[in-house]
């Protein structure tokens, strides 16, 4: 594993810019590779009148791995990235020789939780997203610590929000609520896995990383003390060191 690329899929809703503070020091050690998911940063939203669907946005990463020649590769994601990576999971498991999943869950939706995402992308379509979606996330993105103190971590935080099409904020939110319950994929993967959380994050909180983490057959947790649920952003050289610490430990 210690010979294979490194891809990590950002969260919703920022793009790949997410990962610049964690990108060098992991590049130091090892090929890195972060794309803008469809209809995020610089990836545009396909034409398509279907259902939106995680099982696309993984068919996406394939498609990318197709066109760099990459037979295998560690995947990643944090939050939606991880969702996207476990779906990667279910479809092409050959494809995976290890899993960082970083802040996110392997469960489906609650049903309140999959109302609120319906919801917010009805409204990211018929409003944009300028002057609500941001304030509405950060108190759940960023932990009452780094929202209090950092100001410049926000103030990051907003403008990759900011920078997002309404579109693809909805697409992302609609797919989202359509994902299923990805635990037994990860029962079944057989491969290294590193959990990463914030202690507090409170939209995947420690809880379920540690489910995750137990439900991998070969799974390790890292808690990162004072950051909230965008660890890369909150806690970089954490997110940084938890993978380079593992990397070498598990290779095979």
């Amino acid at each position: 594993m210690a010979d294979l690329p490194l891809v990590l899929l950002h969260a919703y809703p920022v793009d790949a810019r997410m990962w610049n503070a964690v990108r060098e020091p992991l590049a130091a050690r090892t090929r890195v590779i972060t794309p803008d998911q469809r209809g995020l940063g610089r990836t545009p939203l396909p034409e398509s009148d279907r259902e939106p669907s995680l099982d696309d946005a993984a068919r996406d990463v394939l498609a990318l791995l197709d066109r760099l020649e990459l037979e295998r590769v560690v995947l990643g994601g944090c939050s939606m990235g991880g969702y996207v990576t476990l779906a990667v999971l279910r479809a092409a498991p050959e494809r995976v020789g290890g899993l960082v999943l970083v802040d996110t869950k392997a469960t489906a939706d609650t049903d309140e939780a999959r109302a609120n995402r319906l919801t917010a992308a009805e409204r990211a379509e018929s409003e944009g997203t300028a002057g609500w979606l941001a304030d509405a996330m950060l108190p759940n993105l960023l932990s009452e610590d780094t929202r209090s103190s950092r100001p410049e971590v926000v103030a990051t935080v907003r403008e990759l929000i900011d920078a997002q099409p309404p579109e693809g904020v909805a697409w992302a939110q609609r797919a989202m609520a359509a994902r299923p319950d990805s635990t037994q994929a990860l029962r079944e993967a057989g491969v290294p896995t590193l959990v990463v959380v914030g202690e507090h994050d409170a939209v995947t909180p420690p809880e379920a990383a540690r489910e995750m983490a137990e439900a991998a057959p070969d799974g390790k947790l890292v808690v990162l003390p004072g950051a909230g649920h965008l660890t890369p952003l909150e806690a970089p050289e954490g997110v940084a060191t938890a993978i380079l610490d593992w990397l070498p430990g598990q290779a095979r």
